[in-house]
């Protein structure tokens, strides 16, 4: 993204004038793009930023770069941090090479210090592959070993768009559902109030708000929208197609983006829920999942989510057992 197409996102953003701005820096791996450029967007929300105005940054990173001065940055203008990690090392090396061919474990735990050498606020994201999945154990025990506070479990699934078929390094919707019933008892059992597991928060905050933190198990697929490298503007960073395009900001405003046709029918595509949703106990509370699940299989929106036997297995396993931690009845 060249510094044009920054100032006019950050400034038409801003200008919407919103209780709290949010930007969140993903790529590829946003690192590449440098230091001075995220030092550069700091220095454009100051200037188009409006008094008593709260604006936030959030950066996905597998963290291989993040070093002395990355991490003074990100303390002093107070970012939030995800770093990838699958797990301990036998885990995280399967997948996660350099361009050389090793394993960047190694190299995560050092960024994991020096976030911490510097006070950088950070969560760790796990990718759920066909590796680590089989182990719910393994990786609690790690990430308590290594004082993680913030955890995230993102079920993997994707399909060969050669073969249309499920890939290899996916996993299944048994392997989910019992993964995430295994890890349940072990944050139950260790103390909820000593680690924060993304999906268990958000499951707690819709039995006390009747509303998920997670967008997953949203109304509707609003919460926000993409802009690319140069400046083209999508629904969800999992739909970057030109089907989902809603514009260029260099042409069309983001609040004009944002109230475009094309946004507003892929909000609500989230409510075309399958019969087979409609017919189960736990709608409401998963409103059908990620849209990007139920496309995976049968490119149909409509359709079942891949992952609907593993939230059936969780809700019903875990929504009444939470009321020892809540005090409510479901």
């Amino acid at each position: 993204m060249n510094s044009t197409i920054l100032e006019k996102m950050t400034c038409d953003y801003l200008s919407l004038g919103l209780k709290v701005s949010s930007f969140a820096w993903q790529g590829g791996e946003p690192t590449l793009m440098g230091l001075d450029f995220y030092k550069r967007a700091v220095e454009l929300q100051k200037q188009h930023g409006k008094n008593g105005q709260i604006v936030s940054n959030a950066l996905q990173t597998n963290g291989i770069l993040l070093d002395d001065d990355w991490c003074k940055f990100l303390n002093e203008y107070k970012f939030l941090v995800g770093i990838s990690l699958d797990g301990p090392k036998k885990y995280h090396d399967c997948y996660r090479l350099d361009h050389s061919g090793k394993g960047t474990f190694d190299k995560v735990m050092a960024a994991i210090e020096k976030c911490r050498k510097y006070k950088v606020e950070f969560n760790i994201l796990v990718l759920l592959n066909d590796k680590n999945v089989i182990d719910p154990d393994g990786l609690f025990d790690f990430f308590i070993s290594q004082n993680i506070k913030f955890l995230q479990f993102i079920p993997c699934v994707e399909n060969n768009p050669e073969t249309g078929e499920i890939t290899s390094f996916s996993i299944t919707p048994g392997q989910y559902g019992n993964f995430i019933v295994r890890i349940f008892d072990l944050w139950k059992n260790y103390g909820p109030d000593k680690l924060s597991i993304r999906l268990f928060d958000s499951m707690m905050h819709y039995a006390t708000n009747q509303k998920h933190t997670d967008c997953t198990f949203g109304w509707s697929c609003d919460d926000y929208i993409v802009i690319e490298h140069n400046g083209d503007a999508y629904c969800c960073d999992f739909f970057v197609g030109p089907e989902y395009k809603l514009g260029n900001i260099m042409e069309t405003s983001i609040e004009k983006l944002l109230l475009s046709d094309v946004k507003k029918k892929f909000a609500e595509r989230k409510k075309q829920l399958s019969n087979k949703c409609l017919l189960c106990r736990h709608s409401m509370v998963c409103r059908g999942g990620c849209l990007k699940d139920r496309w995976v299989s049968s490119h149909n929106f409509s359709d079942s989510n891949y992952f609907c036997e593993s939230y059936k297995l969780i809700f019903g396993k875990i929504l009444p057992e939470l009321t020892w931690i809540l005090g409510t009845r479901f």
